[in-house]
């Protein structure tokens, strides 16, 4: 330890001279137990490098371990070939940089789908179960222990004229999931985190990340941590991986980057406060896209997909067949939070005897009325205003067609009857999905494009394959998939 014990209160590098003792050494140290530390641990160890993980709570997982365990991967898995699916690394790649849009690193874009059959195959021989069985209808994930599902809107407006469908969802088996305690995510993890036990990888828990430690020539060798409030120093021989997460949970930084997630509910964990993140910046660290932020809605997809959604002016604004996400980002993004449901008595008795994953979000409606008018009036919308939007629909719904926003002849039937109206204003939740920038080999990048000596990140903590748009998955994705590079990139030195 240093004579003094040195400042935590401080995101600033501190410099090796003033170590004059290291309480624990590796080759790699890595900060984060979750999807992307994991994966880092494993491939370092298996380079040869002696590893260590810091973890800031009790045990494993990290948000991977609560999530739905969506990992995004195509272009031929054996998961999609056994289930009769045609996909190529090239059309996953057209799918990917129209949905992660505006402004996807084509190149990072590029990178993950050419490798990702060979992702999915290293996952496998990790020991991560995938059960042949597709799940084909609207859901956030999917109900049993199924193991594949459309997770994006691949086979929605507008992707399914862009690029030819697949669906890229593949979720490890888990027949006893319990939502948002134990679902896929937490099979996922366990047999990675199984492979760290084998491999010997040394796990330090409730240790905290303070301060990067740098030599004279600004090379991160390490990283200053405590342990219940004691100062630790630990020492990265070959490089230190950060992956410690977003930033959703930190508010300063909410409202400085992504503002309109304040006051929402996180969909992360606590723990997310944008260390990893600050850490870097303070050594020059590039950002990109700190803006972006993916959104969930309290809504059932049974039931959004055979009604219509209308904003605070009674009108439509997305196709309801979407993807989840997609419709929880126009919602809060672009319609200030706004968002109703109409579906008419039968679609609603369809969608009720539905199987679902997410039962909850299926509450009595907030308004039920006999006709458009009433329904109208009793919203205290304008005149017409709904009653308009219900009409051009049903005018084109007659023919089994919706030329406005494109959603599917299956789902689209007139509204006629009784109508029901899901007040779904301010049921929204988030996550941030920027951070810092990296390349391919998972190296921190300077504000000058140069890499940060000894510094690697992967996960949430960086801006990876979405810089806008988002596709469930893409986070336990990108995070497994540049968390291996990392580790590899890290152990090289």
């Amino acid at each position: 330890m240093t004579e003094e014990p040195p400042r935590i209160d401080t995101v600033r590098p501190l410099r090796a001279s003033a170590v004059t003792q290291w309480d624990i050494e590796a080759d790699v140290v890595v900060a984060g137990y979750g999807i992307a530390g994991v994966c880092a641990a494993i491939e370092a160890a298996r380079a040869g490098a002696n590893v260590v993980i810091l973890e800031r709570t009790g045990g494993w997982g990290g948000a991977a371990a609560l999530a739905g365990g969506f990992v995004y991967l195509g272009g031929g898995t054996a998961l999609q070939r056994a289930l009769g699916f045609d996909d190529t690394a090239d059309n996953m790649a057209t799918f990917l940089t129209a949905a992660l849009g505006p402004g996807v690193d084509q190149a990072k874009i590029d990178d993950y789908c050419a490798g990702s059959v060979e992702h999915f195959d290293w996952l496998v021989d990790c020991g991560v179960p995938f059960k042949e069985s597709f799940w084909g209808e609207p859901g956030w994930e999917p109900p049993h222990d199924e193991g594949l599902m459309y997770s994006g809107g691949e086979n929605s407006a507008p992707f399914l004229d862009l690029a030819k469908p697949a669906p890229r969802g593949h979720v490890p088996e888990f027949a006893e999931k319990k939502i948002g305690r134990r679902s896929g995510g937490y099979m996922l993890m366990k047999p990675l985190a199984e492979t760290v036990e084998k491999l010997g990888i040394a796990v330090e828990y409730d240790t905290r990340i303070r301060r990067l430690i740098v030599d004279e020539d600004d090379r991160v060798v390490g990283v200053l941590a405590t342990n219940y409030g004691k100062p630790v120093t630990v020492r990265a021989a070959r490089g230190v991986v950060l992956a410690t997460g977003s930033f959703a949970y930190d508010k300063d930084m909410i409202a400085r980057y992504t503002p309109k997630l304040t006051g929402r509910p996180g969909a992360a964990i606590e723990e997310h406060d944008g260390i990893g993140i600050r850490l870097a910046q303070a050594l020059g660290a590039e950002l990109a896209h700190m803006d972006a932020s993916e959104v969930a809605i309290f809504g059932d997809p049974q039931m959004m997909a055979r009604g219509i959604l209308v904003n605070g002016r009674g009108q439509r604004y997305i196709p309801e067949d979407t993807y989840a996400g997609r419709i929880g980002q126009a919602t809060l993004l672009q319609q200030d939070n706004q968002a109703f449901l109409i579906i008419d008595e039968k679609s609603l008795e369809e969608a009720l005897d539905t199987v679902t994953a997410t039962p909850f979000f299926r509450f009595p409606p907030k308004w039920v009325a006999e006709t458009a008018a009433e329904l109208e009036a009793e919203m205290g919308l304008p005149a017409q205003a709904l009653q308009t939007t219900i009409a051009t629909y049903n005018q084109h719904a007659e023919n089994g067609e919706d030329p406005l926003l494109g959603k599917k002849p299956e789902w689209v039937r007139p509204i006629s009857g009784s109508i029901a109206c899901y007040d779904l204003r301010g049921f929204t939740a988030g996550f941030t999905l920027g951070g810092l920038r990296t390349d391919l080999d998972s190296r921190v990048l300077h504000v000058s494009g140069e890499p940060i000596a000894g510094l690697f990140a992967a996960g949430r903590c960086t801006s990876g394959l979405c810089a806008g748009g988002y596709v469930s998955g893409a986070s336990l994705g990108d995070g497994s998939f540049y968390g291996r590079r990392a580790g590899k990139a890290a152990a090289a030195g």
